[in-house]
């Protein structure tokens, strides 16, 4: 019997196993981000490159042409990560992204919620409003997942 059988019986082992696969499990979810609209928007998805031009102010509409309003996080590591996911640009790259855009005044960064709770009530009572939250905080029956950035 070797050290890890008489360390670890069988029945440890696949239960350390289990608990090491439930914890990476929730580590790649709580990364996953959605960009959510209203259920009753009319919008069904949006792809990868349509979501990277809204939110580096180089379109304001759809491919149909139909306009959204944007939706941002308050500065902090979940805005960070959606950027990092969506855009490959770090936080101060985005920074000075915008600064520039704004400052030459060919864009308006998203609108700025307060929370993802206020994210939420902003797509929920503006038409053609879209955000981005963690997908735990998109599970919401009137919110529809237009994209997952993982």
């Amino acid at each position: 019997m070797s050290f890890s059988e008489r360390a670890f019986p069988h029945g440890l082992r696949a239960a350390l196993f289990a608990l090491v696969l439930l914890v990476l499990s929730c580590a790649a979810q709580a990364q996953t981000m959605a960009i959510v609209s209203a259920r009753q928007s009319g919008l069904t998805e949006i792809d990868r490159e349509s979501a990277e031009q809204l939110y580096l102010g180089r379109r304001t509409t759809l491919p149909n042409g139909r306009a959204v309003t944007l939706v941002d996080l308050p500065a902090g590591s979940v805005r960070d990560r959606f950027y990092l996911q969506l855009t490959r640009k770090n936080p101060s790259q985005i920074r000075a992204y915008w600064s520039r855009l704004v400052f030459t005044g060919r864009a308006q960064p998203p609108r700025e919620a307060t929370d993802e709770e206020d994210a939420r009530r902003i797509v929920l009572t503006t038409p053609g409003a879209i955000a981005y939250l963690p997908i735990e905080a998109a599970r919401h029956p009137d919110l529809l997942v237009l994209f997952k950035l993982d």
